[in-house]
C-alpha cells in the first residue's frame, strides 16, 4: 500500500491506494490490531464490490488474527445451518444447497455468487483445521425468523427430550391464530383482538435454561452447540414477539429492540465461543447503519441506537469499525417491499457529501483511516448515503441520504468509486435487463 498526499482541495489527505486483493490489507490489519470485535459494513445491501472485500478482509482476519465467528446480518436458523455446513455436519452437499433456507424477501441479500464463494472459501479452510474448536463459525444475528425459530425449539426438543417438546409446542400454539405470522401478530396485538403471546414464549426461554444442566449431561462440543442453537432460536421468539408487538408503535422503538437483539445474540456468541477458548473473536457483517455509531448520525437525534453504538459501550477500546462507500455505479435493489430484485444504477453521489469528496480524489479503491492525521475534516457533519434493500433514485435526496459524522461513525472507511451490482443466485429477465440509463435525472 502507498501513502499519499490528495490535492488541497480534498478533506482526506491520508489515505491507502487498493488494488483488490488480501496482500492490502496489512495497514488494516495493523489498524484493527488486538480488537476482539470487528464491524464491517456496507452502504447497500447489493453491492459486489462491498461483499467481495468484506470476504477478503474477513478472510485475513481468521488467517492472520484468529477469528473465530462471522456473524452475519441474518436470521439465526437460516445462518445456523450454514454454521453446520462449514463445520463439515448436516446433509448438504454444497453452499447453494447450504443456503436453501434463505427464502424470505432479500433472499438475494444472502443468497449471491460472493456470498458462496466465502463460504465455499470458509469450510476449506475448517476442513485444515483438525480440532472443531480451532474452526470459524457462521451465525445470524438478526430477529425476523419467528415461525423458524419457533419450529427449531420444538425440532431440537424433540430429540433430547419428548415431553418438554410438546410443552413447547403448546406454548407456541399462542401464534396459531395468525399461522406464526409477525406482521399479522403485532397487528392483532396492537388491536387488542386477541392476547399477547409475551409470557408463553418467555416461559418458554426460561423452562429450556432450566433443563440446560440435564440436556448437556452429553459430553462434546457438538451438544453444546446444538443446545447453543436452540436457546438462541428461544431467546429470538421473546425478542421476536416483543419486535413485532412494537412495530405499530413507532419506528424508533422497533429499530432499537432489533439492534439491541443483535448486540445480545453477539454478547451470547461471545460467552459460547469462550466456553471452548479464550479466544472469542468476532466479525460482524451488516449494514453501515448498524455498524456505524448511531451517536455520530441522525439516528441518536431520533433516540434510535444501533449495533455500532452498543458494541462499543459493551466492550471499550476492544471493537474497530469500517464503512463502505461508493460515488456511482449498479446495485442490486428492489423498488419496493417483497418486489423482485433489479440491477438498478447507482446515481452520482450529491454534491458536498463524503462520497462526492472521496470521488474528487480520483482514485478506484481507498482504504481512509478516519482517526488519521490529515483526515481531521471528516469530522464535519455532511451527507453520507444509505441504500438498503429498496432503492428509490425517483426521491434519492429524501429516501438514501443522512447526516453524519465519518470520524465518529468509523474507524475506517473503503471508498471504492464505481460499484457493480451484486449477482443473484437465482436471476430473473428484470435483473438481467438492468435499467436503463435514461430512466430518472442525476443530482436529486
Amino acid at each position: 500500500m502507498k501513502m499519499i498526499e490528495t490535492r488541497s482541495s480534498g478533506i482526506v489527505s491520508n489515505y491507502s491506494l487498493l488494488s483488490g486483493n488480501t496482500a492490502d490489507y496489512k495497514g488494516l490489519l495493523d489498524l484493527i490490531g488486538d480488537a476482539q470485535i470487528v464491524l464491517i459494513g456496507e452502504s447497500s445491501h447489493g453491492t459486489h464490490e462491498f461483499y467481495r472485500e468484506r470476504s477478503r478482509i474477513t478472510q485475513e482476519l481468521i488467517r492472520e488474527k484468529g477469528f473465530k465467528a462471522v456473524a452475519v446480518e441474518a436470521d439465526w436458523p437460516d445462518a445456523y445451518r450454514v454454521n453446520r455446513y462449514v463445520r463439515g455436519h448436516g446433509r448438504d452437499r454444497d453452499a447453494d444447497q447450504a443456503l436453501q433456507d434463505f427464502k424470505r424477501f432479500p433472499s438475494w441479500m444472502w443468497r449471491n455468487t460472493d456470498v458462496v464463494d466465502f463460504i465455499d472459501w470458509l469450510r476449506a479452510h475448517n476442513s485444515d483445521q483438525g480440532s472443531e474448536k480451532l474452526k470459524t463459525g457462521f451465525y445470524g444475528i438478526d430477529l425476523y425468523s419467528l415461525r423458524a425459530s419457533m419450529e427449531a425449539v420444538v425440532a431440537y426438543l424433540d430429540t433430547v427430550d419428548r415431553r418438554a417438546a410438546a410443552d413447547a409446542r403448546y406454548r407456541y400454539s399462542c401464534f396459531d391464530t395468525f399461522e406464526s405470522d409477525g406482521q399479522r401478530y403485532g397487528h392483532g396485538s396492537a388491536l387488542n383482538i386477541t392476547a399477547a403471546c409475551e409470557d408463553q414464549v418467555v416461559e418458554q426461554l426460561v423452562d429450556l435454561r432450566n433443563r440446560q444442566k440435564e440436556i448437556l449431561s452429553r459430553d462434546g462440543w457438538l451438544a453444546r452447540d446444538e443446545y447453543f442453537f436452540a436457546e438462541g432460536n428461544a431467546r429470538l421468539v421473546v425478542n421476536a414477539e416483543r419486535y413485532y408487538r412494537s412495530m405499530y408503535r413507532g419506528h424508533v422503538s422497533s429499530w432499537n429492540l432489533r439492534d439491541t437483539h443483535m448486540v445480545e445474540t453477539l454478547y451470547a456468541l461471545d460467552a459460547h465461543l469462550k466456553q471452548e477458548s479464550a479466544n472469542s473473536k468476532i466479525v460482524v457483517w451488516a449494514h453501515n447503519s448498524h455498524v456505524g455509531d448511531a451517536r455520530a448520525t441522525d439516528m441518536s437525534r431520533r433516540g434510535e441506537v444501533n449495533v455500532g453504538q452498543l458494541v462499543r459501550e459493551l466492550w471499550p477500546s476492544k471493537v474497530f469499525s469500517i464503512g463502505f462507500t461508493t460515488h456511482n455505479g449498479r446495485v442490486t435493489a428492489a423498488s419496493e417491499w417483497g418486489g423482485p430484485a433489479e440491477r438498478k444504477r447507482v446515481r452520482p453521489a450529491l454534491y458536498g457529501s463524503y462520497e462526492d469528496a472521496f470521488h474528487l480524489q480520483q482514485e478506484p479503491m481507498m482504504l481512509i483511516p478516519t482517526g488519521a492525521s490529515g483526515n481531521e475534516d471528516l469530522g464535519a457533519y455532511r451527507l453520507e448515503r444509505a441504500i438498503g434493500v429498496i432503492y428509490r433514485p425517483e426521491s434519492e435526496r429524501t429516501s438514501h441520504w443522512f447526516h453524519a459524522d465519518l470520524r465518529a461513525q468509523f474507524d475506517a472507511v473503503i471508498h471504492i468509486d464505481t460499484t457493480t451490482a451484486l449477482q443473484p443466485l437465482e436471476r430473473t429477465s428484470l435483473w438481467d435487463m438492468g435499467e436503463p440509463p435514461e430512466t430518472y435525472p442525476t443530482g436529486l
